[in-house]
């Protein structure tokens, strides 16, 4: 998505208790960090009929610094998007430029 134009990525969840205090920042960060992109991560809270979802909607800058973090209450968070930072971000890291195209291919879809 990330070479076609895509800027900010949305990643809703419902990460468990026990995996989303590991894996829930880590993951969204290095989806930012590698696509250069900013990172919006809504999640759901609350006790489920099976288990306890883990919260902390998280949005992330390109760079990978958390700018906005939840609470595991209701609530909105907001944060500043500067798509010139993406542009910036970009030219700083070359994930994007140090692809192995000639070890795949992007399938189009439409």
């Amino acid at each position: 998505m990330t070479l076609e134009g895509v800027q900010i990525f949305l990643c809703p969840a419902d990460f468990t208790l026990n995996t989303g205090k590991d894996h829930w920042e880590p993951l969204h960060r290095a989806r930012a960090i590698e696509n250069s992109c900013y990172v919006i991560a809504p999640a759901q809270i609350g006790s489920k009929p099976k288990f306890q979802a883990y919260g902390n909607s998280l949005m992330i800058d390109p760079w990978g610094n958390v700018v906005a973090r939840a609470s595991n209450q209701p609530c909105v968070i907001t944060a500043e998007i500067d798509l010139d930072y993406v542009d910036t971000v970009r030219k700083q890291l070359f994930t994007l430029e140090n692809r192995r195209t000639d070890l795949y291919t992007l399938c189009q879809t439409k």
